[in-house]
């Protein structure tokens, strides 16, 4: 595809809110609502079903799929508003974690109104995928920016908004495109300059399409860079280096603390165990523990592996540490470890089996930060880059219920690998409570199984990443 014109640039809404475009922006979202056609492209609910039948959600191009998203919804309302030169705004939570107001007033005909359980979302932000460590840009790569930031703030910021947006008709709501402008913004300002470690424009990653109706498809090459394949750009293309200055309305929260407790690791409950078992092809399961209920409390269970899964776990580990370190630099030649067949097992997960959401817990308000052994008598935020899975809130149980039944995986060899010391038996899995200003009480989730599987999976690709050639990006 030759390269666009850099045309328009997408503004913060404040700045937005001040432009001709803001009249716009309403009267298009009003009329686009008022249209009851799910099949018309002019309708809200169209663009909510696009999302709902085709967004991959912890999977491949989950940022590249949702920037053709937004990009093919703007130029279907430049069409409906006659203006050419028509942009989404976005929302940048890092500066103002507060949904801005014109989305809370609930005045009659106002469009930008949705009932939301919290409008402060500073709990769900989190600036580790901005870290220097965070070299690579594919989900399965060692240090993959997609894979971190969709755990969080992207996730994070769906569950702490609740009702719609904790669901996968979260376009429903207004502030959602709001919100993927956002993050489809800091996706570019991490990837600067031209290209950073994504894999370049002609690398086989970027074959094929992506479908979002019928008849409605985006080459993949096309969503590699928004500036130079789409023609848009944004206000601001800094990447954010420091949290918000205030978290709520009269004083300062930290991230990730609503009660004293979670600043270290939870206490471990007592669970019955489950028998170590072949789990699938090249998958066993070592252990697990069953009928855990996620509360407002947070909590960690415990996992005794088989007696004989200690060197397997080894030997993986063993042969995985070398390439792993070089993978997770950036190296282009890294070898992988899939090659290496003095271990018959490549990866570790933990993995959330049968996971069902109470009615108070599908409305969202929450989520659970995910680690794994977490070390006694120490403050959680100080050694997160070591021990941190992901998370789980109502938003992932829906994307994951809405292609079946509800397993979700967290990898873990990079966890353990970082952690150092020889393999052991004993796993601390830890889901530590996160909550908006309303979060719902009592029982939210329910998880039937809690195992350590061993995989013959590769626990992550070798990149083919490297800086894309000056101007291309």
């Amino acid at each position: 595809m030759a390269v666009a014109a850099t045309n328009v640039v997408r503004v913060e809404w404040q700045q937005y809110k001040q432009t001709p475009q803001y009249a716009s922006f309403l009267n298009c979202v009003r009329s686009m609502m008022a249209n009851t056609n799910a099949n018309d492209p002019n309708s809200w609910q169209y663009w909510t079903n696009v999302h709902a039948n085709y967004c991959p959600h912890r999977a491949p191009y989950f940022l590249a799929w949702h920037r053709g998203y937004l990009y093919y919804l703007e130029q279907q309302m430049k069409r409906i508003t006659g203006d050419a030169s028509f942009t989404l705004p976005y929302w940048d939570w890092f500066k103002n974690p507060h949904i801005p107001s014109e989305f809370t007033d609930n005045a009659s005909g106002n469009p930008l109104y949705c009932p939301r359980l919290n409008t402060n979302v500073y709990s769900a932000l989190d600036l580790s995928p901005f870290s220097y460590s965070v070299v690579n840009f594919q989900r399965g790569t060692a240090n993959s920016f997609e894979e971190k930031f969709e755990s969080a703030p992207h996730n994070p910021v769906h569950n702490i908004i609740g009702n719609a947006m904790a669901t996968m008709q979260s376009p429903r709501d207004p502030i959602f495109y709001l919100h993927h402008a956002n993050v489809d913004r800091l996706w570019h300002a991490w990837a600067l300059p031209d290209g950073r470690t994504m894999p370049p424009p002609s690398d086989p990653y970027w074959a094929g399409t992506f479908t979002y109706a019928p008849g409605l498809t985006i080459n993949k090459e096309q969503t590699y860079s928004n500036r130079s394949r789409l023609g848009y750009d944004y206000a601001d293309t800094t990447r954010p280096t420091t949290m918000p200055p205030s978290a709520q309305r009269g004083g300062i929260i930290r991230v990730q603390a609503q009660v004293a407790q979670i600043r270290a690791r939870p206490p471990i409950a007592s669970f019955a165990a489950t028998a170590a078992r072949n789990v699938g092809n090249g998958r066993r399961s070592i252990g697990g523990i069953k009928g855990l209920t996620l509360r407002e409390a947070s909590v960690s269970a415990r996992v005794i592996g088989e007696a004989n899964s200690t060197k397997p776990l080894q030997d993986l580990l063993s042969t995985t540490a070398e390439s792993f370190d070089a993978a997770s630099r950036g190296a282009s030649n890294a070898a992988s470890p899939a090659a290496n067949k003095s271990s018959q097992y490549k990866s570790v997960k933990i993995v959330l089996d049968d996971v069902m959401l109470t009615t108070a817990g599908a409305a969202g308000g929450y989520f659970y930060n995910v680690y794994l052994n977490l070390p006694e008598g120490v403050d959680i935020d100080e050694v997160r880059s070591k021990h941190f899975l992901g998370t789980v809130g109502a938003f992932e149980v829906a994307g994951a219920a809405h292609h079946g039944m509800v397993t979700l995986e967290f990898p873990a060899t990079a966890a353990l690998l970082k952690m150092g010391g020889p393999a052991g038996r004993e796993y601390a899995v830890s889901f530590v409570r996160v909550n908006g200003g309303a979060a719902p009480k009592g029982d939210v989730m329910s998880v039937g199984e809690v195992r350590v599987e061993l995989s013959t999976e590769a626990p992550y690709i070798v990149s083919t990443s490297v800086r894309a050639p000056a101007g291309t990006y």
